[in-house]
C-alpha cells in the first residue's frame, strides 16, 4: 500500500519547498522519510507546519468498483451523535485515564465504544453544525470572526475555541469485511471538514487533518472491525488553519460533506491520470494516461487494460493492454502509461460538452478481474496564445458567475437537488462558466459541469484577506502567507490537493490559486507547484494586482471590480495577457445595472470575460417566536462581529427563486445576437463551436403588445458568422385584428424573432428562448385607423364648481379637485374609489444596497423631503372649468421642501369623456445633486393590486438594466415587491407605454404616455417609500393597508460596479438641472 503522510512541528510535512512545491509527478512519499505518529496533539492547532498526520496522498477522484460485487465504497453518511463543547489548548477530548484530562467539558472516553453519549444530540452528516442548532452562525466579510473578543497573533487561535465531539457506531458492509479477512486494505474519507479534525476509530487514533474543501483520507485497516465499530472525531472551531480560510461567506463548521469507507483490492488503481487533450491541428483526442497502481509486488504482473467509451452510447472507441513498470516508484507503487490518438472523438467545450469514458480493468496473475477505475473525461485543449485565452484553438468569453456552495437550510452541505438545480438555471440564462469561489467543490458539481458544458476556474482554499486589508488601508508587511514559510507547506499543499482530485475534468480550464490573500514568495511556490504538476492549464491569481513584483504568477490579468474605463484602459495599450474580471457586477440587493458597459468590451480581443458577484443569495431560514421563518442574514443570529446582509448579492435568491437580475444576466450573456428590422434580419452567432442547427426562430408581430402574427423557420449559422433569416415580416395592415382596445392610445407594432430550443434538453424543455431581438415602429395614420375603434364620448357630463372643489360627474363616474389640497381628491365609480389621499410629490426613492454604499442618501438627502414635505403656494380659485374645451382644470404650484424652495407646477385636467390629464413639470434646479426620481404618488385603496403594463419586462427594469422584452405583462403589486434580503427601491417598470391598475374582477384604472416617445416609467407596491426605507428585513414589513402607484418621469440607475462606493453611471443618472416632465392620461376602466 501506499505509506500516509505524517506531519508534524519537527518534521517536515508533504508540500514543504524541499518537496511538494518542485514536484509535478505522482511519486509516494516513503514510510522513511517520517515518523508515523500513534497520539496527538494538541499543539498541532496552532502550528501551520502540522497540517495533515497520518493522511494518505492525494489522488484524482475516479471511480473505482469491485470486479465481483460491484462496490468497493460503503457511505457513514446518515445520524451521528455530537456535542459541542469548549475546548482546551492543554488536552484534548481523547480516551485516557489520567485524571488531568478529566474536565467538567470534555468527556476523558470520549473515542471508546463504552462511553455513554446520551447527553449528546443526533446530526445529520454531511451537515453543518451552525444549522442544526449546535453552534452559533455568524457571518463576516474581511474581518476574522474572532475580531474585537479576542486578539491572537497567527498562527495562534482564540482561547474560546469550541469543539464537535462527533460519535458513530456501525458494522462494517459486506465486501468491506471480506476485504479484511482477505488481507486488503480499507480506508477511510473525509470529504469536507471544517476547521481541524482528530479522528479515532474503536479508541485507536487515526489521523489529524485540515484544509476543510479537499478530502482527507485515512488507511483504517489495522483499527477496523467487522461488527460494533465506534468513529469518534473530534472538530475545532479554529486552528491554524483559519488563518487560512477567510472567505467572505458564512462561517460553518462541522462534517459538512460525506464520510466513507473504501476497500483498496490487492491490486489498486491509487490514482489516474487521465489527460484528455484535443489536437487542433489533426482535429482528433489524445489521451495520456498514466497509472500509479498499489498492492502487493507479485500482483505488479497483472494485466491491465485500458479502454475508452462513448460516456453517451457506451461503443468502444479505442483498446489497449499496458505492461507494469518492473522499475516502481517505490516498494508499494507501480507507475503506468498509456498514449494515443483517438481519432473518433468530438472536442469538448461548454457548447458542445462530449464526454468519454477510461475505463482500466485490473486483472490479478490468475486473470480474476479484481477492480475497474473510470474517469469521464473530455477532450480539449486550452491554451493562451500571444495574450489569447483559447480553447480548441478558439478564444473564448467567459459569461459567468462566482459560486458558493450555499442552501439556505443546510448551509454548506448542498444537495444534488441544489446542484442540478443551479447548472441548469445557469444553462437556461446562458452562464457559461463558474468560478469555484473560494474553494474546491463537492465533486459531483465538477461532474455536472463535465457533464452540461460548464467552463470552470477551480479555485484553492485559500484566503487571508483580513490579514492585510485593514479598514481603508492595505498593509502588505502583515499579509498572510505572504514571505513567510511557515505558511508555505500548508499552502502549497491545499493547491496540490486541488489538483490532484480535480485533474481529469473537462471542466477545469484554469486553476486559480486563491482569493485575496495579497502576493508574495508563498503564493509564488504554490504556482510553482500547479505548473510542474499539471502543464496543460493557466495559473489564475488576481492578488498580484496589489504587489507587481509577482506579476509572474498569474497567467491571466485578473482584477476585481475594476470600472469599464479602467479595463478599457488595460485593453487599448498593448496587453500582454488576457484579461478576466474574477468578480464584476457586486449584484447584492437591486443592482447589476451597467452591465452592458462590460459586455461591450467583448469587441476587445483580450477581453475574456468574467464571473459576477456572485450566485445566489447567502441567507439562512430563521425560525421566529411567532412560529413564522424568515430568510435572515449576518447579526440575526445575535453573531458578533458581523458584516450583516452584505452577502446576499445573489441573482438568485437564497432559496433558490430567480431574482429580476437574471433577467439582465439572461439577454445581456446571451451568445446569439438578433439584430430585427422590419425588412431584414440578421443573426449572429457569437458562440465559437457550435451552429445554431439545433434552434428553431420564431417571429412575431405584436400590435400594443397583443400577438397578430407569428411564424417559426431554422437557420444553421455557423459558429462566428453571421446570416440573413429568410423571412418576412407581412404589412401591417394584412395582419390587424377586428380592433383594436378603444382605451388605448399607444400606437406602435413591435417586430420580434426569439432562438429557442427545438428539442428538450437534459436543462431545459424544448421552446425555452435562448435569445431575442426586437424593435418598434409607430403605426402609420392608416394603419392606426384600421387598428383603432373610436371611443365612444358620452354627452351630458355634469360639472359643479364649489368653493372647496371643482367637480366633473357622468354617470357612475366622477372626479373632483380640491382647491385647497392640492389636487385630485376622488376618482370613482360608483363605490369604487381610486383616490385614498391626494396624490404628492416624490424626489426621493428607498435606498438600495448600493445607494448605502455609494453615500447616495448622504449626497442626495435634500432630496428625501423635498417632495414628501412639499406645500402647496398658490390660493383658492385655481380649479375652473373651460367651457369652450370641455375641460375642469386644475392647477398647482409646489414648493419644494429644499434650500433652493424650487416651485414644481402640477396641472390635472378632467374632459367631458371622463378622461384624466395629469402634467407634473420639473423645471430644473442648478447647483443640486442629481435626482434619485421624479414623478407623482398615488395612494390607492389595497384592493388595487393588479398591474398589466406594456413596456419591457417582465420584471423590474431600470434604465441601467433594462434589456427586457417589450409586450404586455401582467403581475401584482406582491409579486413585484422583489424579496431583496433588507428592503429597498424595487418594483420599477422603464419605457412604460400603458399600464392598467386594476382590482382582481379588472376595475380600475388605465395609464398612458401622454407623450409620444417620452419616458414613463411607474411602479405599484403596497408600501410607500418610508416604510421601505424603514424596515431591515422582509418579516416587518407590515401587512398592507394600501397600494401605491408611482408615476415617474424618470428615475436614476441602481449601479453594481460595486456596493461600497461605486455610483451609478453618469448616464443613468437624472441631472437635477435639466427640465423633465411627467405627463399622462388616466381613466376608470
Amino acid at each position: 500500500m501506499a505509506q500516509s503522510d505524517t506531519t508534524t512541528h519537527m518534521h517536515t510535512p508533504r508540500g514543504t519547498a524541499s518537496d511538494a512545491a518542485g514536484k509535478g509527478d505522482m511519486a509516494p512519499t516513503t514510510g522513511g522519510e517520517r515518523t508515523r505518529l500513534d497520539q496527538p496533539s494538541v499543539r498541532w492547532l496552532v502550528d501551520p507546519a502540522v497540517f495533515a498526520v497520518n493522511r494518505l496522498p492525494a489522488h484524482t477522484d475516479h471511480m473505482t468498483v469491485d470486479g465481483a460485487s460491484g462496490t468497493l465504497r460503503q457511505s457513514l453518511d446518515g445520524v451521528w451523535r455530537a456535542r459541542v463543547v469548549p475546548s482546551h489548548l492543554d488536552r484534548l477530548p481523547m480516551e485516557s485515564t489520567d485524571e488531568h484530562c478529566r474536565t467538567a467539558h470534555i468527556p476523558p472516553a470520549f473515542a471508546s465504544s463504552r462511553f455513554d453519549d446520551a447527553g449528546y444530540a443526533d446530526v445529520n452528516v454531511p451537515g453543518c453544525l451552525e444549522t442544526q442548532g449546535l453552534m452559533r452562525p455568524q457571518y463576516v466579510n474581511i474581518q476574522y470572526p474572532w475580531d474585537g473578543h479576542e486578539q491572537p497573533q497567527a498562527p495562534h487561535v482564540p482561547n474560546s475555541n469550541l469543539v464537535a465531539l462527533y460519535r458513530r457506531t456501525f458494522d462494517a458492509d459486506p465486501r468491506v469485511r471480506q476485504a479484511l479477512r482477505a488481507g486488503e486494505r480499507v480506508s477511510l474519507t473525509f470529504d469536507g471538514a471544517a476547521t481541524a479534525i482528530y479522528v479515532w476509530l474503536n479508541g485507536a487514533f487515526v489521523g489529524y487533518a485540515e484544509d476543510a474543501y479537499t478530502p482527507s483520507e485515512f488507511d483504517v485497516t489495522d483499527a477496523l472491525g467487522e461488527e460494533g465499530n465506534t468513529l469518534a472525531v473530534a472538530c475545532f472551531q479554529y486552528s491554524s488553519a483559519s488563518w487560512l480560510e477567510d472567505q467572505d461567506c458564512w462561517r460553518f463548521h462541522g462534517l459538512f460533506r460525506g464520510v466513507r469507507l473504501d476497500v483498496r483490492p490487492r491490486v489498486h488503481v491509487r490514482d489516474m491520470q487521465a489527460t484528455a487533450d484535443w489536437d487542433v491541428a489533426a482535429q482528433c483526442g489524445v489521451l495520456d494516461l498514466r497509472l500509479a497502481l498499489e498492492g502487493d509486488a507479485a500482483a505488479h504482473s497483472a494485466d491491465v487494460r485500458v479502454c475508452a467509451v462513448d460516456d453517451g452510447t457506451g461503443m468502444p472507441l479505442w483498446e489497449t493492454t499496458l505492461d507494469v513498470d518492473r522499475q516502481a516508484a517505490s516498494a508499494d507503487d507501480a507507475v503506468l502509461r498509456g498514449r494515443a490518438a483517438i481519432a473518433d472523438v468530438r472536442a469538448w467545450s461548454a457548447e458542445e460538452p462530449n464526454r468519454y469514458r477510461v475505463d482500466v480493468l485490473v486483472r490479478d496473475a490468475e486473470g480474476r478481474l479484481v477492480e475497474t477505475s473510470s474517469a469521464v473525461v473530455g477532450f480539449r485543449h486550452v491554451e493562451i496564445e500571444h495574450g489569447i485565452f483559447t480553447v480548441n484553438g478558439e478564444r473564448i468569453v467567459l459569461r459567468g458567475v462566482n459560486r458558493h456552495e450555499f442552501d439556505a437550510r443546510l448551509g454548506r452541505s448542498v444537495t444534488e437537488e441544489d446542484m442540478l438545480w443551479d447548472v441548469r438555471f445557469m444553462k437556461r440564462h446562458n452562464i457559461n462558466a463558474v468560478r469555484t469561489s473560494h474553494y474546491p467543490n463537492q465533486t459531483r458539481w465538477l461532474e455536472l459541469c463535465d457533464e452540461y458544458g460548464i467552463y470552470m476556474i477551480d479555485e484553492a482554499n485559500l484566503e487571508t484577506h483580513g490579514s492585510w486589508n485593514l479598514p481603508g488601508d492595505v498593509t502588505d508587511g502583515r499579509s498572510i502567507p505572504g514571505d513567510d514559510d511557515i505558511w508555505l507547506a500548508a499552502c502549497v499543499d491545499r493547491a496540490r490537493s486541488m489538483v490532484d482530485r480535480d485533474r481529469n475534468h473537462a471542466c477545469v480550464i484554469a486553476w486559480s490559486l486563491g482569493n485575496e490573500s495579497y502576493a508574495g514568495t508563498v503564493i509564488e511556490r504554490m504556482g510553482q507547484a500547479v505548473r510542474a504538476m499539471d502543464p496543460t492549464r493557466p495559473v489564475h491569481y488576481e492578488g498580484v494586482q496589489w504587489n507587481r513584483k509577482y506579476d509572474t504568477i498569474s497567467d491571466f490579468e485578473s482584477r476585481m471590480y475594476a470600472k469599464p474605463d479602467d479595463i478599457r484602459d488595460y485593453l487599448e495599450h498593448d496587453p500582454d495577457k488576457p484579461y478576466i474580471s474574477c468578480e464584476y457586477m457586486h449584484a447584492m440587493g437591486n443592482s447589476l445595472g451597467g452591465l452592458s458597459e462590460y459586455t461591450a468590451l467583448e469587441r476587445y480581443p483580450h477581453y475574456q470575460g468574467g464571473f459576477i458577484w456572485d450566485f445566489i443569495d447567502q441567507a439562512l431560514w430563521q425560525r421566529l417566536d411567532d412560529g413564522t421563518e424568515r430568510l435572515a442574514y449576518g447579526g440575526d443570529f445575535g453573531d458578533r462581529p458581523s458584516d450583516l446582509n452584505f452577502s446576499g448579492d445573489g441573482i438568485v435568491f437564497a432559496d433558490r427563486t430567480p431574482s429580476a437580475k437574471a433577467q439582465e444576466v439572461k439577454a445581456q450573456y446571451a451568445p446569439v445576437r438578433i439584430s430585427v428590422e422590419p425588412e431584414r434580419v440578421l443573426v449572429h452567432n457569437g458562440n465559437v463551436f457550435a451552429g445554431t442547427g439545433d434552434s428553431m426562430f420564431v417571429a412575431r408581430m405584436l400590435i400594443d403588445g397583443r400577438e397578430v402574427w407569428s411564424t417559426a423557420c431554422t437557420l444553421d449559422v455557423p459558429a462566428g458568422e453571421t446570416r440573413v433569416l429568410d423571412l418576412a415580416f407581412p404589412p401591417v395592415e394584412d395582419v390587424l385584428p377586428a380592433g383594436g382596445d378603444s382605451a388605448l392610445r399607444a400606437h406602435e407594432v413591435v417586430y420580434e424573432v426569439s432562438q429557442r430550443l427545438a428539442r428538450a434538453t437534459a436543462w431545459a424543455e424544448a421552446g425555452h428562448e435562448l435569445a431575442w431581438g426586437q424593435c418598434s415602429r409607430p403605426l402609420d395614420a392608416r394603419a392606426l385607423a384600421a387598428w383603432r375603434t373610436p371611443a365612444a364620448v358620452e354627452s351630458g357630463a355634469h360639472v359643479a364648481l364649489g368653493r372647496w372643489n371643482g367637480g366633473m360627474r357622468l354617470g357612475s363616474r366622477e372626479m373632483l379637485l380640491s382647491r385647497t389640497q392640492g389636487g385630485i381628491v376622488s376618482m370613482r365609480d360608483g363605490e369604487r374609489e381610486m383616490v385614498s389621499r391626494v396624490p404628492r410629490l416624490i424626489t426621493f426613492r428607498p435606498l438600495t444596497d448600493n445607494d448605502r454604499g455609494a453615500s447616495s442618501g448622504f449626497d442626495r438627502a435634500q432630496w428625501f423631503g423635498a417632495g414628501r414635505y412639499a406645500r402647496v403656494v398658490t390660493g383658492i380659485g385655481q380649479v375652473e372649468w373651460d367651457p369652450d374645451r370641455g375641460e375642469l382644470t386644475g392647477e398647482y404650484w409646489y414648493e419644494l421642501a429644499d434650500g433652493a424652495r424650487t416651485t414644481v407646477p402640477v396641472r390635472y385636467s378632467i374632459d367631458s369623456a371622463m378622461q384624466l390629464h395629469v402634467e407634473a413639470t420639473w423645471p430644473g434646479e442648478v447647483n443640486a445633486p442629481s435626482l434619485p426620481l421624479f414623478g407623482l404618488e398615488w395612494v390607492l385603496p389595497v384592493r388595487y393590486s393588479q398591474l398589466e403594463f406594456y413596456g419591457p419586462g417582465p420584471w423590474e427594469t431600470y434604465t441601467d438594466r433594462d434589456r427586457a422584452k417589450v409586450g404586455a405583462w401582467r403581475t401584482t403589486a406582491f409579486d413585484d415587491m422583489q424579496p431583496y434580503l433588507v428592503p429597498q427601491e424595487t418594483g420599477n417598470h422603464a419605457h412604460v407605454r400603458w399600464a392598467r391598475v386594476t382590482d382582481e374582477d379588472g376595475h380600475g384604472l388605465l395609464i398612458e404616455s401622454a407623450r409620444p416617445g417620452t419616458d414613463l416609467a411607474l411602479s405599484l407596491l403596497p408600501y410607500d417609500t418610508l416604510t421601505i426605507e424603514a424596515a431591515t428585513h422582509q418579516d416587518e414589513l407590515p401587512k398592507p393597508r394600501h397600494m401605491f402607484l408611482r408615476l415617474l418621469a424618470g428615475q436614476m440607475g441602481v449601479g453594481g460596479d460595486d456596493s461600497w462606493g461605486a455610483p451609478v453611471h453618469d448616464r443613468y443618472l437624472l441631472d437635477a438641472a435639466h427640465e423633465r416632465t411627467l405627463d399622462v392620461t388616466m381613466r376608470l376602466v
